[in-house]
């Protein structure tokens, strides 16, 4: 792949964001990979454990949003057409919005479920396997399963959030929060495992609440954060912090260009890039000419990679819905 095929609909990425891309999209099949062999490994030592379930469950949906991002990338390197003029860079919003759904969904799910199972006062029991010729408690095998799978996913998660930070990439943000908390997972599993083994048997309900909350969390943050993209609120950083500084930046420097009194822009986020709406008041009431206008453009679009789909609209007065620079 070379730099002229790497692009996001007619947005040609910069170096270092093909680099950045390259290592993204290596993480996310690496995350594929572990999540299988984990899947796998917990499925095997299940029991009758809620937390167990809850965790494995967890890991399943753990798929999506890797998945997402991987069909997202590839949907989005589509040129608009005339039925798609803005492009398909809102194919990330929908993976966004299609994770946020299904963890939300199985999230309420084991909630009900594990508060049924703690109410009915229902007492799980784990037996024991016969391993190597020795009989060994499975509640120690489902211990160490929990406890070899807790660190990798947190690793992964720090190294993919550097990376959503300079893509821009809410899907690849929210896989990285949701890696970074996998340890919790992992403990409360454990914790758990351990109750039953101590015969605390409202312990490993409680375990599997915890979990199921934290799905459940994750989920309805992401969900809000995906429908507010959707319905093409102000444009905020990658992780929903605050509004991005790119539009006053942009503001700014349309400001500064001679012929301008006030600047202020409308800002909404695609995806990876930002559709820009900027109202300018010329000075004096004088109609810039098509040089100055196209000249302002490509100095806006200069600033940042994201900003590619740029409108400027000369206004006698700036509409209350941007701020103002001056």
């Amino acid at each position: 792949m070379n730099r002229s095929e790497v692009r996001f609909g007619q947005t040609e990425l910069p170096q270092r964001q093909v680099e950045v891309l390259r290592r993204a999209v290596r993480l996310e099949w690496v995350t594929i990979g572990f999540l299988a062999v984990t899947v796998t490994l917990v499925f095997l030592v299940l029991g009758n454990s809620q937390a167990m379930k809850a965790a494995w469950i967890e890991d399943l949906l753990s798929f999506i949003p890797p998945l997402a991002f991987l069909i997202a990338i590839r949907v989005n390197r589509r040129r608009p057409t005339l039925q798609h003029p803005y492009g398909y860079h809102r194919s990330v919003g929908v993976g966004h919005l299609v994770a946020a759904v299904a963890l939300t969904t199985m999230g309420t799910y084991l909630i009900v479920e594990s508060g049924i199972g703690l109410l009915s006062g229902e007492h799980p029991t784990i037996g024991t396997v016969e391993l190597f010729g020795a009989s060994i408690w499975l509640g120690w095998l489902m211990i160490g399963v929990m406890a070899m799978t807790a660190v990798p996913p947190v690793l992964l998660g720090r190294a993919k959030l550097k990376l959503a930070r300079e893509l821009h990439n809410k899907v690849l943000y929210a896989d990285a929060d949701m890696n970074k908390a996998d340890w919790m997972t992992a403990v409360g599993s454990i914790v758990g495992v351990t109750g039953i083994g101590l015969g605390l048997w409202w312990l490993d309900a409680a375990a599997a609440l915890f979990i199921a909350a934290g799905i459940l969390r994750d989920g309805l943050k992401n969900l809000r954060a995906a429908i507010v993209d959707l319905m093409d609120a102000r444009a905020t950083t990658f992780d929903d912090a605050e509004p991005h500084p790119l539009a006053g930046e942009i503001d700014a420097y349309l400001a500064g260009l001679p012929w301008v009194s006030a600047a202020g822009s409308r800002v909404r986020d695609e995806g990876h890039v930002f559709h820009v709406e900027s109202f300018v008041v010329p000075r004096d009431g004088r109609m810039p000419s098509l040089d100055e206008l196209e000249a302002a453009r490509e100095g806006c679009v200069e600033l940042d990679w994201k900003v590619q789909d740029i409108v400027l609209v000369p206004v006698r007065e700036l509409p209350i819905v941007v701020p103002v620079s001056e």
